[in-house]
Parts: C-alpha cells; sequence; structure tokens
C-alpha cells in the first residue's frame, strides 16, 4: 500500500494596509480574536522604543478583552540607531514562522507600504544592509577601479549600467555593496526565492472620504498631544537623541524641532504636525493604489464590516 503525497498547507498571511488613522490596528486586532490571530506591526515609526505617544502604540488603551492579542514589531531598536528595511523584513519572518508553526493566522497591519512590499515580494536591493567597513575601504578608488571591482563580483550588473552609473562613485560603492551581500548570504537570497509565491495572501484596505479621514487626523494629533508627546520628546532628548537621527524623521516628531529650538508656536507646530499627516495619507494612497490586490472598504459605511469579515473567512478556509 502506497500512501499519496500530500503537499504542505500554505501558509495564510493576511494584510490590512492603507493611511493613516483609519483604524487598521484595531481592525486587526477585531480580527485576530476572530480568526486566531497574532498582529504584525508594519509601521516604520513604531519600531522604536520610547517612542509610543508619538507612534501610536495599541497598547495600555485597548478596550477590555483585546490586551490578550499579541502585537509584533514594536521596540524593536533603540531611537539613536538606524533601522532598515532589511532588518525588519529578517524580523518579520522569523515572527511568521514562529505564528504559522503555533498553528496561527500572522496579521500584518501598517501603512508603511516599504515594509509591507518587503514581506510579500521577498528580499530585494532595498533589503540589503549598509556596509559601513567596506564603505570606508572603498572611499578611496577611483570611478574606475570600483566599476572593475564591480564587474569582477557582478558581471551581469556591471553591463548593464548606464554611463551615468559608471561615473557615480555613490552607485558603484552601493552596487559592490550589494553583490558582496549576495555572495555572503547565497542562502539567504535563495530562500527568499523560493519563498516568493509560497503565502496566500489577503489585502484589507481601509480608506474613508479625504475630509473624514483629516478630522480622524486632527482628533488623533490633538489625542497625542494631550497623552504627553511634547514630554515624550524632551526625554527622548535628554537621552541623548539628537534631531538628525533616523527615529526623529517620523511625523510630529521631526516637526517639533521647530516646535523646540526654531521658535514655533504651540499653535503653528500642532497645524504643522496634522498637515504634514495629510500629506503623508496622500503619498501613502499613491503607493497602495498600485497594488490590485487591494481589497478596499469604507468601514463608515453600511454592511462593510460585515462584508469584510465573510471576505476573510471565506479565505481563512479556502485550503489551496
Amino acid at each position: 500500500m502506497h500512501l499519496k503525497n500530500t503537499p504542505a498547507p500554505v501558509a495564510k498571511l493576511l494584510i490590512i494596509c492603507g493611511p493613516t488613522a483609519t483604524g487598521k490596528t484595531k481592525l486587526g486586532i477585531f480580527l485576530a480574536q476572530k480568526f486566531n490571530g497574532e498582529i504584525i506591526s508594519a509601521d516604520s515609526r513604531q519600531v522604536y522604543k520610547f517612542m509610543d505617544i508619538g507612534t501610536g502604540k495599541e497598547w495600555g488603551d485597548l478596550p477590555a478583552g483585546r490586551q490578550d492579542v499579541p502585537i509584533h514589531g514594536y521596540d524593536l531598536v533603540d531611537p539613536w540607531k538606524s533601522f532598515s528595511v532589511f532588518e525588519y523584513s529578517m524580523f518579520v519572518r522569523k515572527t511568521l514562522d514562529d505564528i504559522w508553526k503555533r498553528g496561527k493566522l500572522p496579521i500584518l497591519v501598517g501603512g508603511t507600504g516599504l515594509y509591507i512590499k518587503a514581506i510579500v515580494e521577498g528580499i530585494d536591493t532595498l533589503n540589503i544592509p549598509k556596509n559601513a567597513d567596506l564603505r570606508e575601504s572603498l572611499e578611496e578608488k577611483n570611478t574606475f577601479e570600483l566599476y572593475e571591482k564591480l564587474a569582477t563580483l557582478d558581471s551581469s550588473k556591471a553591463a548593464s549600467l548606464n554611463i551615468s552609473d559608471k561615473n557615480n562613485p555613490r552607485r558603484l560603492i552601493r552596487a559592490i555593496e550589494i553583490a558582496i551581500w549576495k555572495i555572503s548570504n547565497e542562502q539567504e537570497v535563495n530562500k527568499a526565492k523560493s519563498n516568493q509565491g509560497v503565502m496566500d495572501t489577503l489585502f484589507i484596505g481601509l480608506n474613508y472620504p479625504v475630509d473624514q479621514i483629516s478630522n480622524l487626523i486632527t482628533s488623533r494629533v490633538e489625542k497625542r498631544i494631550e497623552q504627553g508627546f511634547i514630554d515624550e520628546v524632551e526625554d527622548l532628548l535628554k537621552m541623548g537623541v539628537s534631531w538628525k537621527m533616523q527615529s526623529m524623521n517620523a511625523l510630529g516628531y521631526s516637526g517639533a524641532e521647530g516646535f523646540f529650538k526654531n521658535g514655533l508656536t504651540y499653535e503653528e507646530f500642532v497645524e504643522k504636525w496634522i498637515e504634514s499627516e495629510i500629506n503623508y495619507v496622500k503619498r501613502q494612497l499613491t503607493w497602495f493604489k498600485k497594488n490590485k490586490k487591494i481589497n478596499w472598504f469604507d468601514l463608515t459605511k453600511p454592511k462593510q464590516l460585515e462584508k469584510l469579515e465573510k471576505l476573510v473567512e471565506k479565505w481563512d478556509n479556502t485550503k489551496l
């Protein structure tokens, strides 16, 4: 008697994306409870420690009964350190494996499109970290020497460069950096390629009318101010975090520099923060609208949540 080989179950990943202030995390927690899931944050601002109020981390203020839903991806790095898309993707891939092994549904939630792209589409050159030692060793070389080194490492890449790239030391050094990383991490590159297409993904996008999002952003900024955002920034500065550091590029924090240093009034600071958040929404929508896999919902409309739940339930019960 011969047993038939049964294919391994396809790993599922639910993705909740869309512009800021649309309630993605709250929806994610709701669905996690319903479908035995766990949340993974896809927000580039929430990876930093000690930056809780300005980044809107969902922890202590969750309604009763929701605190038991794990949220991964908060507090991954100190605010005085840089953090790359590569480092994020490596963290998430380990977390996904853990969640799948425990038989739960991972729910990737956030508005940082590049983070989501890195997880769904695999590792590309954007994920490869900088190599400070390598860069220092290449600084004194001219463009001809850099190009020759690249040609020995990755001849196809070297051949594809145009005249401008060949004469740009910064781009040549980055190309060398990528080539060396790929050689040193061949197994990781092959693993990433083999994982592409294995995941069964469902994209849920939240979006509301522009005026409603503007009102939500205004309310949220005012709430964060009331919760002690200014004190949080002061604490970060006391820790030695400077305005030039990557973490302080986050919305709200970057605008606070004008309030602390350049004589911006409280009202002007809040107004500029709200304006920057609204402009960020436009950039997010431009990014996400390119993805035709996203199922968009406006939860302010009747029966939209019910329709969304049925879509997730049908997908969750489908075995590919």
